[in-house]
């Protein structure tokens, strides 16, 4: 996992949706900005899809940003094809913006395991938290209410540091293209 502190990885990629190519220094004045990498297919991603879209909004009130990040081999798994990706996020009410990472150097450089994945970042774009979203999953009969997550933003919104323990995301691996696997998922 990306260590505690780690400055925010830089990137600038395409928005499906409107053609845009968009990037962390867009939100310069964003006092808490969440990463999220999810997809369209994954039934882990399904399970928290409209808890995403409340989400974004409820923590957007208070200033803070949310990007979503797509980063599967759209050829083996067309359902995340970009066009899909757009397809999705009308249908998902999903209003943060939802960027295609074609090289998936994005998901390498967060090191980013699975979908959906997430990383909040303070005012100073270091790494605050990383994990799950809540404990909830397909079939578990737990409700989907995003507490870790949103604890952890409410405590960066706050100027403290989220809890010690944060448990790490469960879902499907990122579907890499076959020869780019990176090192680090050898061991997830």
């Amino acid at each position: 996992m990306l260590p505690l502190g780690t400055p925010a990885p830089a990137f600038r990629l395409p928005e499906p949706s409107s053609g845009r190519l968009i990037g962390l220094e867009d939100f310069p004045m964003a006092p808490a900005l969440v990463v999220a990498f999810i997809c369209n297919h994954c039934p882990y991603v399904k399970h928290l899809r409209g808890a995403l879209a409340a989400f974004a909004r409820d923590v957007g009130e208070n200033g803070a940003v949310m990007i979503a990040i797509n980063s599967n081999d759209p050829v083996r798994y067309p359902a995340d094809a970009p066009e899909r990706m757009v397809e999705e996020a009308a249908a998902a009410g999903w209003q943060f913006p939802y960027l295609f990472d074609a090289d998936q150097s994005v998901a390498r450089a967060y090191r980013a395991a699975c979908t959906p994945d997430f990383f909040v970042f303070g005012r100073d774009r270091r790494l605050a938290y990383r994990g799950q979203f809540d404990e909830s999953r397909p079939g578990n009969g737990k409700p989907v209410t995003g507490a870790d997550l949103r604890a952890a933003v409410n405590a960066v919104l706050a100027g403290v540091a989220p809890a010690e323990r944060q448990i790490p995301s469960i879902g499907c691996n990122i579907k890499w293209r076959p020869g780019n696997e990176p090192d680090y998922f050898a061991h997830t």
